[in-house]
């Protein structure tokens, strides 16, 4: 059987790389619980400094994200992932492009 690769967009400004981990593996622990499957956890926490010429760092790591997006099967949002303009950006283009969205 081929596992589904899973895109997890979660807020992630101001909290610790600790924290935002931890809460995607809580996430996709429940998930993989209810669904009675596992997945392909695409790793969307950057560790690399963004290009010097980047003008907007946010829309920079936007970019990178969708990339990742654009590579998987399904997408899950968590926390209070509608309080922050990315996730909802994330959300928008997966419903458009016929990525399965989930919440948790």
């Amino acid at each position: 059987m081929i596992m589904r690769r899973l895109f997890v967009s979660q807020p992630m400004r101001g909290k610790t790389q600790e924290e935002i981990i931890e809460a995607r593996d809580k996430a996709v622990k429940k998930l993989s619980l209810i669904l009675d499957e596992e997945f392909e956890v695409v790793d969307s926490y950057f560790t690399e400094d963004e290009p010097k010429d980047v003008k907007s760092s946010g829309v920079y790591w936007l970019g990178k994200s969708l990339e990742l997006l654009s590579k998987c099967d399904l997408a899950l949002f968590i926390d209070d992932w509608w309080e922050y303009r990315g996730c909802r950006i994330e959300r928008e283009v997966g419903r458009a492009y016929g990525i399965e969205i989930l919440e948790i």
